[in-house]
């Protein structure tokens, strides 16, 4: 539920909603079910610095704010599982939010996850901790540092971790990946489906993302530039929407959770795209 200036707006989900706001700040509360609010003054100081749980996208329509990782409004301890492994002995609860409490001879540490870690099996991976989750992932060091998160589940586990990742893009993008010592040794990317013609220029944004091969987008003028178009665009995060086929929103990061929206316009020539423009 959102609340405006003591006045409630109505539910709120994944969708888009728009609401106009005084410019000198309206105090605003989303409050989910079996979770605790999330209060704040929409303000030029929220602007610049949001609280946890809140990040906001600055697009070409406003301002998006998206709550997220809430916290229970159940905060008793309850311990989930415990495991010793690594030379780390791991204790897996929920407290508010769920949490994993290490102990080794480096002394001891707080690591907090998602939601998705609740039921969490906990492995070795080597000398590092494995986690797997509910379709997700992680693998950390023996300090709690997050080496590797990701959707996807586990196919083996040990010294190296071969997983098969799940890209949440147009094209159903799937990933067999081998890990060792935390990081990358190699990926395989394959797509499930071919891209639609309402989907080609979101699934190229996509492809150049997540490191797949762009070139069966690509018009022949572009092709011989293929490698050069991840270092054109810069260090995007992730893909959006418009309503436009022909623009896509790519999502930067500014700085701790506020992100840029920048809009690219594609051409196409002989269904292939031949041009891709920065939009003002």
């Amino acid at each position: 539920m959102l609340t405006v200036g003591g006045a409630q707006l109505g539910m709120i989900d994944g969708f888009e909603r728009t609401a106009e706001l005084p410019p000198d700040g309206a105090f605003c509360e989303v409050a989910p079910c079996g979770f605790l609010p999330v209060k704040f003054c929409f303000d030029e100081a929220f602007l610049a610095a949001p609280p946890p749980r809140v990040a906001l996208y600055f697009t070409r329509k406003g301002v998006a704010v998206y709550c997220h990782d809430y916290l229970r409004e159940d905060a008793a301890m309850r311990v989930v599982r415990q495991a010793t492994v690594a030379r780390t002995r791991m204790t897996l609860y929920l407290q508010g939010k769920v949490q994993l409490f290490l102990e080794n001879e480096t002394g001891a540490h707080l690591v907090d996850l998602p939601d998705s870690f609740e039921n969490a099996a906990l492995s070795a991976a080597g000398d590092d901790l494995l986690l797997e989750g509910d379709g997700t992932f992680c693998i950390l060091s023996r300090t709690g540092e997050v080496l590797t998160r990701a959707d996807g589940k586990v196919l083996s586990a040990g010294a190296t971790v071969v997983a098969e990742l799940q890209f949440r893009d147009s094209s159903r993008h799937t990933a067999v990946c081998e890990y060792a010592a935390g990081k990358l040794l190699s990926c395989k990317i394959r797509a499930a489906s071919p891209p639609t013609a309402a989907t080609f220029a979101l699934a190229l944004f996509e492809s150049v993302l997540i490191g797949a091969d762009p070139v069966p987008f690509l018009a022949q003028n572009l092709v011989e530039k293929a490698g050069d178009i991840g270092r054109y665009l810069g260090n995007f995060v992730s893909v959006v929407l418009t309503e436009r086929q022909d623009e896509v929103g790519l999502v930067y990061p500014r700085c701790a959770g506020i992100y840029d929206v920048r809009y690219f316009r594609v051409t196409r020539a002989d269904g292939k795209i031949d041009n891709i423009l920065p939009l003002g």
